[in-house]
């Protein structure tokens, strides 16, 4: 693996994980509130992502809402619509209710990046080739590619259009995109993770009824296939980077059992707050290191 690009370059790399991306948007509340920012190079997926995206518009609090409110709603997450053929994670509802009632600062956003000179990275999966696809959002792509990122096959069933196709989560084909980072110039890499760092991603998922759902595509079954052998490659990459390489990973504990798709709000209430003071922790040891 070669590295081309200018060294220095710091990047912000957010993994998903549906509901327990609540523990980085805590993270994310916290850099934002503590005016922590020393990033040149953003790359969110699914969750991740969309936390990001909060975070350079300078909403903070805004994805704690809309994981309390908005995800917890039966119109969202709903097992008896998704066995009577709908879908199981009604992405059209959320989206369309979170524009309405609480819209990303799209202005913001963009206006935060350039005068920065940063570069903001949504990764997706390409449904024809089933290799990551780093989808650079603009003013009026950006909740679209948002919701492409997000839209993991079989729980919501709709394969969405990018300007590369069609595309679904990006977490099939690069759930942590550290080695995109690296490849792009990256020497000083911070990861927030949604696993506890002692986590180990084991391939035992078989696409089962994937297969046929995914059956005109499969180039991306075989992605969903070879997730945990990728996943452990960006692990691997965390915890051996190259030399000349500083990568730092913020993880959650594991004291809180929270998946994809929890709906306890004790729970993500618990996980947020645990990634604010992760966030809190992170900025006070850098503060600590520059004296």
């Amino acid at each position: 693996m070669q590295n081309n690009k200018k060294s220095g370059l710091s990047a912000l790399v957010v993994e998903g994980g549906g509901m327990r991306g609540i523990f980085t948007a805590g993270v994310l509340d916290s850099f934002g509130r503590c005016g922590f920012d020393p990033f040149g190079l953003y790359i969110g997926v699914s969750a991740g992502a969309c936390n990001l995206a909060s975070h350079l518009a300078g909403q903070y609090g805004r994805n704690f809402r809309i994981n309390t409110t908005y995800s917890l709603d039966r119109r969202f997450i709903n097992p008896l619509r998704f066995i009577r053929g709908g879908h199981f994670i009604d992405l059209d509802w959320l989206w369309d209710i979170t524009i309405r009632e609480c819209r990303l600062d799209r202005a913001a956003i963009f206006k935060t990046l350039k005068r920065k000179n940063a570069q903001y990275l949504v990764v997706a999966t390409s449904a024809d080739t089933g290799r990551a696809l780093y989808l650079e959002p603009d003013e009026f792509t950006l909740e679209h590619y948002l919701k492409v990122s997000s839209s993991l096959p079989l729980l919501y069933r709709t394969l969405l259009e990018t300007g590369d196709g069609r595309a679904s989560d990006g977490g099939i084909a690069d759930s942590i995109p550290v080695i995109e980072a690296y490849r792009r110039g990256a020497t000083d890499i911070t990861v927030l993770r949604t696993r506890p760092g002692n986590y180990v991603k084991h391939d035992r998922f078989s696409v089962g009824p994937l297969g046929f759902v995914l059956r005109k595509y499969p180039n991306l079954a075989d992605s969903v296939r070879k997730r945990a052998e990728r996943y452990m490659e960006a692990v691997d990459f965390i915890r051996k980077p190259p030399a000349g390489v500083q990568v730092t990973e913020i993880a959650p504990s594991g004291k809180i059992r929270a998946g994809r798709t929890t709906r306890d709000i004790r729970k993500l209430e618990e996980l947020y707050r645990e990634g604010e003071i992760a966030g809190k922790r992170h900025v006070l040891g850098k503060a600590e290191l520059s004296l």
